[in-house]
């Protein structure tokens, strides 16, 4: 068999390197490319590259003669693998169509804008109704494209997680007993939650919680409502994975405070350094978290229920640990490279076979 994956985003690209490279160790023949390379077009910014990468693409279809293509984004190379009449395999990370829905209502307002975020809608439609399936990352993700797609084909595909990453080193200088959130703040349908983060402050005055990550649209939103409370402090971006390493060495619980997740690779990277996680309880939050075992959910706006149960990771070490090593334990057996590899591979096998049946 021969594979291409081609990545869309900018900042998946060292995780679809990975994949590549578990894809390639079973055996086979696998290409990785930058979607941007091979194939762009209306409503892209460079109208010469449209023709150019075009060129590309029918020159990388026609040297490299791919069974199957894989993308990680709705985009140009995923239409274009469709009209080369390509088995096309589209990775799912995220909610598509309520990140949609909040970039009309809170972001793109100008007609210009909206007429961009038409196109691309455009494009990102095509590749899920023919693409050959859907690959999400979790059932809930799942439930999503059914409702979109009642008829598409689809199985769950679990992201990779290269566990070699994480490991303790020396910590930053954090004091404790603190609380670490690491997570941005460009899509309000998940940032929205972090409003409740001042009852929870306040109630805990002697717990420091610190942000990592913010940026985007909502940072000073967040920010304007946190800044008043001498137990929170705000670091910013952090270099990945060694700063992050850094920060997850030192905090004692490690927090999600979202309005929806799809998956939380953050508390997948949290588990893998042994901390307590905690995280609301929406999305596929609970299929990464046990409640009660692996870490606490916690119910949407219910900041008593976050003072209690931080309060409980914070004060009693034996359960903290107990669920620490649980979670290390869910992570490690069942996010890895080579199982996705493996599981990949499957699902274009079983596609493929059926499609020579029929």
């Amino acid at each position: 068999m021969r594979l291409i994956i081609a990545s869309g985003a900018t900042d998946k690209f060292v995780y679809m390197k990975e994949l590549a490279n578990a894809v390639s160790r079973l055996g086979v023949e696998c290409k990785l490319v930058k979607e941007s390379e091979y194939s762009t077009g209306f409503p892209s910014k460079n109208i010469s590259e449209w023709f150019s990468t075009n060129k590309k693409f029918k020159k990388l279809i026609s040297e490299f003669k791919p069974d199957a293509v894989f993308v990680d984004r709705q985009l140009h190379f995923g239409v274009d693998a469709i009209k080369a009449k390509i088995p096309l395999f589209v990775y799912l990370r995220g909610h598509y169509w309520l990140e949609m829905y909040w970039a009309k209502k809170t972001i793109y307002k100008n007609p210009l804008m909206r007429t961009v975020i038409w196109f691309r809608n455009r494009v990102a439609e095509k590749c899920f109704r023919e693409a050959t399936a859907v690959l999400p990352i979790t059932k809930y993700l799942e439930r999503v494209v059914k409702e979109h797609y009642p008829n598409k084909p689809t199985d769950i595909l679990l992201e990779g997680m290269n566990t070699s990453l994480w490991y303790p080193q020396e910590g930053m200088n954090l004091k404790h007993p603190c609380v670490g959130l690491l997570q941005n703040s460009n899509w309000w349908g998940k940032t929205k939650e972090m409003m409740i983060l001042p009852k929870i402050l306040g109630t805990l005055p002697n717990v420091t919680f610190y942000w990592a990550g913010g940026g985007g649209a909502y940072q000073e939103k967040v920010l304007s409502s946190l800044e008043k409370y001498n137990n929170f402090k705000f670091i910013g971006r952090l270099q990945y994975p060694e700063q992050v390493r850094q920060y997850l060495t030192e905090i004692d619980v490690y927090a999600l405070v979202t309005g929806l997740d799809t998956l939380g690779v953050t508390i997948l990277e949290a588990a893998l350094m042994k901390k307590p996680v905690i995280a609301t309880n929406v999305g596929a939050i609970p299929e990464v978290i046990e409640n009660g075992i692996t870490g606490y959910t916690v119910k949407e706006g219910d900041a008593a229920e976050w003072v209690e149960k931080l309060t409980i990771l914070l004060n009693d070490k034996k359960t903290a640990n107990e669920m620490s090593l649980a979670g290390y334990e869910f992570v490690k057996n069942n996010f890895s490279w080579d199982k996705m590899a493996n599981d990949l591979l499957n699902v274009i096998n079983k596609y493929m076979n059926k499609s020579k049946i029929e």
